[in-house]
């Protein structure tokens, strides 16, 4: 007799069909190797192999002192392909619509045959120390274009709107092929001025009717701006937005000529319908051909190359302090009596330096 089938059986499915492709099983081959020598990541980053490049990436980003010091030797290699690439950088109040203006100006690039690569900046927790990285779920189009690569990076600790590795990220984008490189910040308002050392091309994003129009006479981010564009100009707020280009146009003739001899643009966009993204192409392609020959592109290069040489001994004394052992003992130590009030903030912090 047979036995009487459960309500809850499960009937034979459709079978489906292999979806892993050639491409997906070779990257996943290449995730298993347990290691890659240095003339390995080399060799596949200048070949323009994304996963060698992503992981290279992460090894620059990790705290560990093996993957740093792996990182330094393939950052070294790096540098004679690096240097020839664009560097834009796009800053802008959250909301403004940072990733959708750079997915639609990143897919223009990639219909001119350029190799765009896109690095995100996303805000850390300062409860948890996690970041979303939601920016490639952002970009649905531009990330599936073989001529684009978005890289999300947490901020972490460091300030000014970048990741405190974003720009040996740049350098390693650079030799992997990318003549285009994006740098999408985190969004927190007049603080984010770091990324203005480390491009060609300051982007400075804006609302109209969002109380912004003063913004524009004070000094700050808007005075490091090469160009404003006031986006989600479309519908209802095309009024608004042309009434904003106005303002904003007066507020930039209050500053002095830039010693790039470049005046700043004020243009309206709106990404979502696909406005005005060509013109913002011509404009920043007239900026770099202008800086080129006059040489301030050169000229600002190497001024951002000194800046960064002070930054990372800066970064290299502080990460020195807070890992030696000895200032590990005496800090717990000296936190402990500045709880009991047996010393000040900086009677501490000068035994502490002393040390």
């Amino acid at each position: 007799m047979n036995k009487k089938q459960s309500a809850l059986h499960e009937k034979d499915g459709v079978s489906q069909p292999e979806t892993t492709s050639k491409s997906s099983a070779e990257k996943i081959k290449l995730n298993r190797a347990k290691q890659n020598s240095v003339d390995t990541f080399v060799t596949k980053i200048l070949e323009g192999n994304i996963t060698f490049l992503s992981r290279a990436i992460t090894l620059v980003e990790s705290t560990n002192a093996k993957h740093l010091q792996k990182a330094n030797e393939i950052l070294e290699r790096c540098l004679p392909y690096a240097n020839n690439s664009v560097r834009i950088g796009v800053t802008g109040v959250p909301g403004v619509g940072k990733s959708t203006f750079i997915e639609v100006y990143g897919k223009h690039l990639t219909s001119q045959n350029k190799k765009v690569a896109v690095l995100a900046v996303d805000p850390s927790s300062s409860v948890n120390k996690g970041s979303i990285l939601g920016d490639k779920t952002r970009m649905e189009q531009l990330v599936t274009d073989k001529n684009a690569f978005i890289r999300p990076s947490p901020s972490g600790t460091s300030l000014g709107g970048v990741a405190q590795k974003t720009r040996e990220s740049i350098i390693l984008c650079e030799a992997a092929g990318f003549d285009t490189i994006l740098i999408e910040t985190v969004g927190v308002g007049q603080s984010e001025t770091v990324v203005h050392s480390m491009v060609d091309f300051f982007l400075l994003l804006k609302l109209a009717g969002a109380g912004d129009e003063l913004q524009g006479i004070k000094r700050g981010i808007i005075e490091m701006a090469d160009a404003i564009v006031i986006n989600k100009a479309d519908g209802d707020n095309e009024k608004n937005a042309k009434i904003a280009k106005v303002e904003f146009n007066r507020a930039l003739h209050l500053y002095p000529i830039k010693e790039s001899k470049w005046q700043p643009k004020v243009l309206t966009a709106s990404a979502l319908q696909n406005l005005g993204i060509s013109k913002i192409s011509n404009m920043i392609d007239d900026y770099i051909s202008l800086t080129k020959e006059n040489n301030y592109f050169n000229i600002k290069r190497n001024e951002q190359n000194k800046y960064w040489l002070l930054a990372t001994i800066e970064q290299q004394l502080k990460d020195n302090f807070y890992q030696n052992p000895k200032i590990k003992k005496a800090l717990s130590e000296e936190i402990n009596n500045l709880e009991n009030g047996k010393t000040t903030p900086f009677n501490a912090a000068k035994k502490l330096l002393n040390l």
